[in-house]
């Protein structure tokens, strides 16, 4: 089974593939990236799925590269014979899916082979497959496939399979194309004029960054790879697109990351709207909108794609999981949780939407989110980890609840809206105080995980960054140092320490990568950038070959973990990146040139 690091991601704006340096294609969700999966051999084996395309009797490739500033792969093997290009790719969205696959000859002659094994419903049904001309039909339930190509095609065992030989400037597509299978097959657009229009429109897309500097290229790819997990039609950005990949080898801690956390905002806004990207924070901004709209008091700390509410989590038993790691399992039970910071980050985000955009048409809902927030604050919850175990007073939960106090005052202040300005001040003063007098260890020199506990977390760290104290304050340099003292491992910061329990669950976990970027900001607001420049640059060495992240990753093993690509390590590298470019943690302006 190939490594987490070892994919590379390809997608269309709706969906998302990963492809390994084997040159098979091991995860596909149709026609969403929440749909259940036509290729699931990345959670299982390759009976579960996956579509297979290399050279004979060939491993992992020689190299591989995105097209600059693209999402297109181009996956190349040196072989005693010669060489042999493959071009992997998925055109933005039409009527249809498709993915296209182009073998392109370099140089002698090279003896292909192509597997595909389709199964529908996360690997549990095996489609209706015949025959018609040039294409291949594949139908099963809901769902209908189509393989089209002039390379022979022949039936084996379940499977579809082809032998090859390509030559010096040869090139041969493939196109495979998912549509619902009540509904005719169209025949598709020629594959050169496809990967024409998918260059050109990911080379525009790039040119629109407002981004210069020596990170510009880790910076664009990680905006990239964000545009890539975003579902255009409602402008949701899933935090991953995979399911259930472990954050420890052989354990229980996988979930599915297929869905859209409303913390997400604030660290999806402020990079995008800093890099130039106003159409993507717009949409963003009404995704939000639609999804939390009803009772405050329901508020969810995540969301479908679409905006659905109810995720409920299932376990998909026939699966045995990436590397034995079970169970497997869809939907997300933490949407149910009690996650106190959701309303402060949604408040936060609106009132930076408001002064970057000037969208103040939302106020109503912040003012309901508010009234509910002004007594809920007071309640233990679950953190933005989604602690399985007992509910406890987080500080971090109530820095947030803070957050969300403050940007309604300012909105009444600064940008001259109504509301009960004497009220919500008595709030945020009161909360407050409650974080000073309970959220501080017994010495006083630096916050804590939850009240009344001696351990800490990584999400101390952003303390001053939302602004509830100033980085030069001794309490958040002394927190600063405790976090990176207590959760350090190899230089990278754990979220928390698992061995206390509080999670209710059993295992370790990685470092986590988005926290070991918010250790690189807070060390540059305290005056350490150099350190902090350090640590970005191992950073960033953790990315793979075409510049992708998971979610955590293993010093002892050099591995990566974790669901994958992962939107919460890609916004703290962009963040950290501006830290560090700008000299400050603010993430309010566009990088400067270096």
């Amino acid at each position: 089974m190939s490594r987490i690091e070892d994919y590379a991601l390809l997608g269309d704006l709706q969906t998302a593939a990963l492809v390994g340096r084997d040159g098979s294609i091991d995860w596909l969700c149709l026609p969403q990236f929440d749909s259940p999966s036509c290729f699931a051999a990345l959670l299982g084996t390759p009976d579960h799925g996956r579509w297979r395309l290399a050279p004979e009797d060939a491993g992992e490739c020689t190299s591989r590269r995105y097209l600059p500033d693209t999402l297109v792969l181009e996956t190349t093997w040196e072989t005693d014979d010669g060489a042999v290009r493959l071009i992997d790719f998925m055109p933005p969205r039409d009527d249809v899916v498709d993915i296209i696959r182009i073998v392109e000859g370099l140089r002698g002659e090279v003896a292909m082979e192509m597997d595909l094994a389709l199964r529908f419903d996360y690997g549990h049904v095996v489609p209706w497959v015949r025959r018609r001309g040039r294409v291949l039909h594949a139908i099963a339930g809901p769902d209908a496939a189509y393989l089209s190509t002039e390379a022979p095609l022949r039936g084996h065992d379940f499977r579809t399979r082809s032998s090859f030989t390509v030559r010096e400037g040869e090139r041969v597509p493939f196109v495979l194309t998912w549509r619902p299978s009540h509904e005719p097959y169209m025949p598709r657009p020629d594959p050169e004029a496809s990967l024409n229009r998918t260059v050109s429109f990911w080379e525009e897309w790039s040119r629109r960054c407002a981004v210069s500097g020596m990170y510009r290229d880790a910076v664009v790819r990680s905006l990239i790879t964000l545009k890539a997990l975003t579902f255009e039609p409602t402008g949701a950005i899933v935090a991953a697109a995979t399911t259930s990949l472990p954050e420890s080898i052989g354990h229980e801690r996988n979930w599915d990351y297929r869905y859209c956390w409303l913390r997400d905002a604030t660290l999806t806004l402020q990079p995008i709207l800093a890099t130039g990207y106003t159409d993507e924070a717009v949409a963003w901004r009404e995704w939000l909108l639609r999804a939390v709209a009803g009772d405050p008091a329901d508020l969810q700390i995540m969301y479908s794609i679409t905006g659905k509410r109810r995720l409920p989590e299932a376990t998909l038993d026939w699966l045995p999981g990436y590397e034995n790691s079970a169970p497997v399992r869809t939907g997300n039970a933490a949407a149910g949780q009690l996650q106190l910071d959701v309303w402060g980050e949604v408040l936060d985000v609106l009132a930076l939407t408001r002064n970057s955009l000037g969208s103040d048409d939302a106020w109503d809902l912040q003012t309901a989110l508010m009234d509910h927030l002004a007594t809920a604050w007071r309640q233990p919850d679950n953190s933005l980890w989604e602690m399985r175990g007992p509910r406890r007073h987080f500080t971090h939960s109530k820095v947030m609840a803070w957050v969300a106090a403050d940007r309604m005052v300012k909105g009444i202040t600064d940008s001259g809206l109504k509301g009960p300005l004497e009220r919500w001040r008595g709030v945020r003063d009161e909360i407050r105080e409650d974080v000073l007098a309970n959220g501080l260890d017994p010495t006083g020199t630096h916050f804590v995980q939850s009240y009344g506990s001696t351990e800490v977390d990584a999400a101390l760290l952003l303390i001053p960054r939302v602004g509830f104290l100033p980085y030069d304050d001794p309490r958040v340099v002394g927190t600063v140092e405790a976090v990176q003292q207590e959760l350090s491992v190899d230089g990278f910061l754990l979220r928390y320490r698992t061995s206390s329990g509080a999670d209710g669950l059993a295992g370790d976990e990685g470092v986590f990568l988005a926290c070991s970027f918010w250790l690189v900001t807070a060390l540059v607001g305290i005056g350490r950038a150099e350190e902090g420049r350090k640590i970005f640059e191992r950073l960033i060495s953790l990315r793979n070959d075409v510049g992708l992240l998971s979610e955590e990753y293993d010093p002892n093993e050099n591995r990566q973990l974790g669901n994958t690509p992962q939107a919460f390590s890609h916004f703290g590298l962009i963040n950290a990146a501006m830290a560090l470019e700008l000299g400050t943690p603010s993430s309010d302006e566009p990088l400067a040139g270096a």
